[in-house]
């Protein structure tokens, strides 16, 4: 038994079923207030390190109601979308472990923030709300449903395990430029900043321990394999085997002509004493057989 094992033994039981259904409904408060007074989540809710220090530890929390985006057409979309992913993965792994999943990667959002701010001085916890968390979920999905078909742009159809890929590749230069930024030109800088990229290495940083949950939990634990939905599909036809060949098992049967107690609720079977070995017939068997000798 691994350590996901142990916990969930323990706490299991604490845990909140449809996670993603509240995770939802806090992201729709997050969007009316980042619309209507978005100074307010600056000022009180945010992941603001230098805040949280002087007291205002609730932000811990709070800043996980930042949307996954502004527009409204692309709101909605993505919370039918991280909706139908948490709602999958919870289905996949259980309630306890996708919670630990969940706020793993809220504590690691947290932790970034720290070694950002007091480690390369730069306070940018406030302008990311919850970017990586919701990607850490996508690459989550994308690991267990590899094969699964989204539509890019609603026309192309692309597999999950292709856009987990693309994702990584931009994660991992995002992480890579910011640690060598020093070396790069200014026009190769420039143009990974308009690519969306800034090399800075507090960037580098917010990505690599923001996604650290996923890498825990699939790099780091040997049985998630066991959660993979072929392993679990292969392990439901098994067990539905072995159920049905336990319904379709019969107690009794006549050695002479294989009836069983099946083929009716009148039928009464014997072993017979004279025979040479363990043989039981009918009662239409019973007395006219010829022994086993």
């Amino acid at each position: 038994m691994n350590l996901l094992d142990k916990l969930e033994r323990k706490f299991g039981r604490y845990a909140i079923h449809n996670l993603m259904y509240y995770i939802i409904i806090l992201y729709a408060l997050g969007y009316v207030i980042v619309t209507f007074v978005p100074q307010f989540y600056v000022q009180y809710l945010s992941l603001d390190p230098t805040m949280i220090l002087r007291g205002q530890i609730w932000r811990i929390i709070t800043f996980i109601i930042y949307p996954p985006n502004t527009g409204l057409f692309y709101f909605l979309l993505s919370m039918y979308l991280y909706y139908s992913i948490g709602k999958i993965l919870e289905a996949q792994w259980g309630a306890f472990r996708f919670n630990l999943y969940f706020f793993t990667g809220v504590l690691l959002h947290v932790a970034a923030a720290f070694i950002a701010c007091y480690v390369f001085g730069a306070n940018i916890g406030p302008a990311f709300g919850t970017y990586y968390l919701n990607y850490s979920l996508f690459f989550a999905f994308a690991a267990t449903y590899p094969d699964m078909q989204f539509l890019l742009f609603f026309i192309i159809p692309i597999k999950a395990k292709w856009l987990g890929i693309i994702n990584g590749i931009y994660f991992g230069a995002t992480i890579l430029v910011g640690f060598f930024a020093s070396y790069l030109p200014a026009n190769v800088l420039i143009g990974l900043l308009r690519a969306g990229i800034v090399a800075h290495p507090a960037y580098s940083v917010m990505a690599l321990v923001s996604l650290g949950n996923f890498l825990i939990f699939f790099f780091g634990m040997r049985n998630m394999r066991r959660y993979n939905p072929k392993e679990i599909y292969r392990r439901r036809t098994y067990a539905k085997s072995v159920k049905q060949g336990q319904k379709n098992a019969t107690t009794h049967k006549c050695a002479i002509c294989g009836r069983t107690e099946k083929d009716g609720d009148d039928l009464v079977f014997r072993f017979c004493s004279k025979c040479n070995g363990n043989y039981e017939y009918c009662q239409d068997h019973l007395f006219t057989h010829e022994h086993v000798k």
